[in-house]
């Protein structure tokens, strides 16, 4: 239950920050509750995944892509996901989840989102995904013309070709 009053905590201060655009970084503070624990009393491996939707909810409403995504009934669908720990979060820890995207094609963004407790990354994750609607998969192009920012991709990280190149192996 505790993650509605987390999205709608997300959503409502989204909509009260200021707008971003789409290659600024997106920063969410939450804390470490009991029902993210897991046996060890560290946070659950799974529950990341969970945090980073929250994340780029924040995201996707600041860059403005929320009202357009409502009214053309467009959606995010997260096609893969690559998250890499590298220490652990424990109870009522502070935290902030940064988000921005940090590449694009003609049909996928590439989302790097990065775990932060006071000056220590704890966990690094990347997502590509793309937006779909009822006529199909949206380009990239659409998509930032919809919310204003028709813009170049910047270059793609190392990480991102090196991603691409692993999909590509059969």
């Amino acid at each position: 239950m505790n993650l509605i009053f987390r999205m709608l905590r997300v959503f409502t201060l989204a909509w009260l920050r200021g707008r971003l655009t789409p290659t600024e970084t997106s920063v969410v503070s939450f804390r470490v509750l009991p029902n993210d624990l897991d046996v060890f009393m560290h946070m659950n491996n799974g529950r990341y995944p969970t945090m980073m939707d929250l994340g780029r909810l924040d995201l996707i409403t600041r860059i403005g892509m929320s009202t357009f995504m409502f009214q053309r009934r467009w959606y995010p669908i997260v096609a893969a996901l690559h998250l890499r720990f590298r220490r652990p979060l424990y109870l009522f820890q502070r935290y902030t989840l940064q988000s921005r995207i940090r590449y694009w094609d003609e049909k996928w963004f590439y989302i790097e989102q990065q775990f932060i407790r006071g000056e220590d990354v704890v966990a690094v994750g990347w997502i590509k995904g793309l937006i779909r609607g009822p006529e199909g998969n949206i380009p990239t192009a659409v998509v930032l013309q919809a919310v204003g920012s028709p813009m170049e991709s910047p270059p793609p990280p190392t990480f991102v070709t090196g991603w691409q190149t692993l999909e590509q192996v059969k």
